[in-house]
């Protein structure tokens, strides 16, 4: 199972972007069921979507939160939509039976967080596990982190403590365009989505994409100096050391209990 719900928080649209691709790469997809979020959600904040039918009919599509199932390599289940603004529990309690049902062994959450990082560097995809095996495959790790969470958080730990194996990868976008989409953010969380979650994906649609993205990044900072040299210290700055991440992963396994 990958759920992405965007909401707080998926800078530079990398969870969002990555779930559009999952799904049009899904071999027998079938949209088998939806969370209806009419009532859970502040409609003047997320508002409904109107467009006209091909039969000249005006629709209106409510904000929900879509199951569909799918093959990539290996059976899946994409869940994407809206965080909702109220009833979070009933929202997980619906996920989490969904996965139960299913016989869900592994489920990954995806999104990007903003961070000291640098647009001319590979993006880094940090993760959190619910298991102590999981974190060995999907490390590096996150940092320990204590403060307000999203959606994604409550279902990854609604999951695991539902004995199912979570993982939550996020991509690190640069914290000076974490606000406009990201296509290399969505390459890299796809990439380590593939490579633990074991999927077959083809990358190479989105090689262009990136390619013109980093161009327009560096154009409009040729034109700001001032911002280009604090971009220029990010990137020598940035990057941590295997020992570095080595300390994060034993310090994470240390303190976690057994399977």
């Amino acid at each position: 199972m990958v759920v992405a719900l965007s909401g707080w928080v998926d800078a530079g649209m990398a969870g969002s972007g990555a779930v559009a691709v999952l799904h049009e790469q899904l071999a027998d997809a079938d949209q088998f069921t939806t969370i209806d979020l009419t009532d859970h959600m502040d409609l003047q904040q997320t508002r409904p979507n109107a467009h006209w039918a091909d039969d000249g009919l005006r629709v209106i599509t409510w904000p929900e939160v879509s199951f569909t199932a799918g093959r990539l390599g290996r059976d899946m289940v994409v869940v994407s939509g809206p965080e909702p603004s109220l009833r979070w529990p009933t929202v997980t309690a619906a996920i989490v039976e969904v996965a139960r049902t299913l016989h869900v062994r592994d489920a990954f959450t995806l999104a990007g967080m903003p961070s000291l990082v640098s647009h001319r560097r590979p993006v880094p995809v940090l993760a959190t596990a619910t298991h102590h095996s999981l974190a060995q495959e999907v490390a590096p790790l996150r940092l320990a982190y204590g403060g307000p969470t999203g959606l994604q958080t409550i279902v990854q730990r609604a999951l695991g403590d539902a004995d199912i194996r979570s993982a939550g990868l996020w991509a690190q976008v640069p914290q000076y365009v974490s606000g406009s989409p990201s296509p290399p953010a969505v390459r890299a969380l796809l990439r380590r989505l593939a490579e633990v979650g074991r999927l077959e994906l083809d990358l190479r649609p989105l090689d262009a994409r990136c390619d013109a993205y980093s161009a327009r990044v560096d154009a409009g900072l040729a034109s700001r100096p001032e911002v280009q040299q604090v971009v220029d210290r990010i990137d020598r700055e940035q990057g941590a050391s295997t020992d570095d991440l080595v300390s994060e992963i034993e310090l994470f396994l240390r303190q976690q209990p057994g399977d």
